[in-house]
């Protein structure tokens, strides 16, 4: 018999107990992480449009203002790279064009801003727009180290600004059907969650750093750097590929966990666990300047609530995880490329990059148990996670990836990433904020930051 019940083990024992004080009934349902803190904007009609801008104004930068732009007015866009920023330029031909974002921010009447820049400028162009009461949009990962994590959660809390991490799977059916499922007790306990991508697509493993080219004359490569340490300008590392390199992005992690370990984040309250336990187990391409061409990496969290100690492993490059025992090699797993299976007492799940076509194997047992009972709240239409935002920014409940939920899962991320550059077991505690058993792991808690610019 299918059990549709909600197991109470699970979801209100297991879930609820263990988020923070601040939390709510409500707050799980909608995916925030807690209550909302007091908002600071001047409240609006959902029929009255914001005045917007964009920080990254081509490639994903363009997509993202983009589909804000159906609601609201853009009014202003910002590149350090107008050849690059074209495509946003070339869209908005009304809106008003800078190469310096603190220049724009300060000049412009902005209520919110899309920020999609290289990972190492994101908590710097935030944080310099929350403290000037505009509301941020911020692509995933949120930043590349914990210290700027810690000051944009400080900073949203502060500012009383609405904020959104660009993890647009949150917002959407198929990671609240995947916790349903797994908060429901379909497949028991949770033991383990083997997740996996196709990234990078892009070089890693580059040992040196490259030789100097001329700058383009569309590009300001100084504020282009930005926090990072100055060094010669090379096309291969910009527009795309400085997410291989340490100084600039996080590398396949960065790129994809934010995705595909946001349903085990949700569904296991992953974020809660006061001990996370991390170790690299295998990579290739080791070296002192980017990423590895290929990683496994386990992350060990301990109790939450009741919930019981889960082990997860994130493969990327190409390796794939063990197939579940018994299941025909002609099963798709995940989409193929990406997804994640969660490896329960009494079956296995496996889903999509966002959650989406969550399924129990073996397939025959989905017709048997059915669909479990309804809990989380849905943002309906396209574009979910900009209109979830948008609706925040004007005064609504916050988006379902606001800082209070963003900023605790991109941290243990985080976690995996110094892993790549630390041997050995790592100790997080995650009451302290700091690993028990490394001083070397400690010292990347907290970025490099360039004379002139301030995090």
């Amino acid at each position: 018999m299918q059990k549709k019940q909600v197991s109470r083990r699970y979801f209100f024992l297991g879930s609820l107990a263990t988020v923070t004080a601040a939390s709510t009934v409500g707050s799980m349902v909608t995916g925030s992480a807690v209550a909302a803190v007091p908002f600071r904007g001047r409240y609006r009609s959902l029929n009255e449009k914001l005045n917007m801008a964009a920080i990254g104004a081509g490639g994903k930068g363009s997509s993202d203002i983009g589909a804000c732009a159906q609601t609201e007015n853009v009014v202003a866009l910002c590149d350090v790279d107008w050849k690059q920023g074209k495509r946003g330029f070339d869209r908005f031909p009304n809106a008003k064009k800078y190469k310096d974002f603190r220049e724009m921010l300060d000049k412009e009447k902005i209520d919110a801003v899309t920020i999609s820049t290289p990972d190492h400028m994101h908590a710097c162009v935030a944080l310099w727009a929350m403290e000037r009461g505009i509301h941020v949009y911020v692509q995933k990962p949120l930043a590349r180290t914990i210290y700027e994590l810690n000051r944009l959660l400080e900073a949203s809390r502060k500012y009383k600004v609405a904020t959104m991490m660009g993890n647009q799977g949150h917002s959407e059916e198929g990671v609240r059907h995947l916790c349903e499922m797994v908060w429901a007790g379909f497949i028991g306990e949770v033991k383990e969650v083997h997740a996996w991508t196709n990234r990078p697509i892009w070089p890693q493993g580059i040992a040196n750093p490259l030789p100097k080219e001329p700058i383009p004359d569309t590009m300001d490569w100084d504020k282009w750097l930005g926090t990072a340490a100055m060094r010669d300008y090379n096309s291969k590392y910009a527009p795309f590929n400085w997410r291989a390199w340490f100084d600039f992005g996080c590398g396949a992690l960065g790129d994809m966990a934010c995705h595909i370990l946001d349903p085990a984040n949700w569904a296991l309250q992953l974020s809660s666990a006061s001990q996370i336990n991390v170790e690299c187990v295998k990579q290739e391409g080791k070296n002192k300047h980017t990423y590895p061409t290929k990683s496994v990496v386990r992350f060990d969290f301990s109790a939450r609530g009741a919930m019981p100690p889960v082990s997860l492993y994130w493969y990327d490059g190409g390796i794939l995880p063990p197939r579940p025992p018994g299941l025909k090699e002609d099963v798709k797993l995940g989409e193929g490329d990406n997804g994640s299976n969660f490896i329960g007492s009494k079956g296995v799940i496996t889903t999509g990059t966002y959650g989406g076509d969550s399924r129990l194997l073996p397939l025959e047992l989905n017709k048997e148990m059915g669909k479990p009972t309804r809990l989380l709240s849905r943002t309906p239409g396209p574009g979910n996670c900009y209109l979830d935002w948008i609706r925040a920014c004007k005064g609504g409940e916050p988006g379902c990836a606001n800082f209070e939920y963003s900023v605790p899962f991109t941290e243990w991320v985080n976690l995996g990433i110094i892993a790549l550059r630390v041997d050995g077991k790592l100790a997080w505690d995650n009451v302290k904020k700091r690993f028990t058993n490394s001083a070397e792991a400690n010292k990347l808690l907290k970025p490099y930051i360039r004379k002139g610019w301030k995090v």
